[in-house]
């Protein structure tokens, strides 16, 4: 275990952990937007148990915050209190059990696609144009070309903030369109996916599809967070930017993508801050021009700068 610095007493008590626990650990560089402060304190899990066992001491009045992948998260000039845990590779083992696949929260969308096409499984060809983990995928029930994970899961393995594990059912996680019933309080820790057996050649032809059809239609090779903004019902947000007049609008180093306007981009300068200070903006227009009310996709976490929430 590398030593821990927090100035937290509580983790002077801390049992022997395999994972990395470390304090004040800048977090941008777990961000695609590369953007943010540091937090207090930063645990990257080796295994499930390791998770458990730091969970299970941690007071109810210290702060948790969850990170995957870094991709649909604008983390705050300020940093983040209390502890962040990151669910890295070690977190995201793939394995298949019979028409299934059994993931953890750290595996990438992408690694999942790519296991299920070796595995022979279709149904799962659509996380190849998901930006994330599996964690953050179940949290917020991500989806793309008409498929989202309420059509793939079986069940989630959920670890609470004090370390106790449950395993919950698809259809307890009260899913709708990009949301789940889970708390800030939950921690994903695997899902059990269920693919179609399919044949290899089909499914690669589909996620190559769905491969060109971002590089032709987002900035995939921009310091960027995914879609910004949820789509309202019956509409497209990209296009509700784009007529209220804010394709390419720019505050500082944040900038409206010109090729596809629901994507915020980091040009090289940006802060926490002028991102999503820009994407409020946005938020405004689209209400004064269109009439309607643009919800955040994208989620933001920790103090702006200055120590505001």
């Amino acid at each position: 275990m590398m030593a821990a610095h927090a100035s937290s007493h509580w983790t002077e008590d801390l049992p022997p952990l395999k994972g990395r626990l470390e304090a004040n650990v800048p977090l941008a560089r777990y961000s695609w937007f590369r953007t943010g402060g540091p937090a207090e304190l930063f645990f990257e899990p080796a295994d499930q148990d390791d998770l458990c066992a730091l969970l299970g001491t941690l007071p109810a009045d210290v702060p948790l915050t969850v990170l995957g992948v870094g991709s649909n998260i604008l983390i705050r000039d300020g940093g983040v209190d209390g502890l962040v845990i990151r669910m890295g590779k070690a977190m995201g083992q793939i394995a298949r059990d019979g028409d299934c696949l059994m993931v953890g929260a750290g595996a990438s969308d992408f690694a999942v696609a790519h296991a299920a096409r070796d595995y022979g499984l279709s149904g799962l060809e659509f996380l190849r144009g998901v930006p994330g983990s599996i964690g953050g995928a179940v949290r917020m029930n991500a989806g793309a070309y008409g498929v989202e994970m309420a059509d793939i899961l079986v069940d989630a393995c959920i670890m609470d903030r004090f370390g106790h594990i449950r395993t919950v059912a698809c259809a307890d996680l009260d899913f709708s369109y990009r949301h789940s019933g889970l708390s800030d309080r939950d921690v994903v820790v695997s899902a059990r996916l269920r693919g179609v057996p399919g044949e290899r050649e089909r499914i690669e032809a589909r996620m190559a599809e769905i491969s060109k059809a971002r590089e032709d239609a987002q900035p995939l090779r921009s310091r960027t967070g995914g879609s910004t903004f949820k789509n309202p019902p019956g509409m497209k947000a990209w296009e509700l930017i784009d007529r209220a007049g804010c394709r390419g609008m720019t505050l500082g180093g944040a900038q409206i993508s010109e090729k596809h306007t629901n994507f915020l981009i980091n040009t090289g300068t940006a802060s926490s801050g002028d991102l999503e200070d820009l994407g409020d903006m946005v938020r405004q227009c689209v209400a004064d021009q269109c009439g309607v009310t643009l919800d955040w996709e994208i989620r933001r976490i920790g103090k702006r700068a200055g120590g505001a929430r």
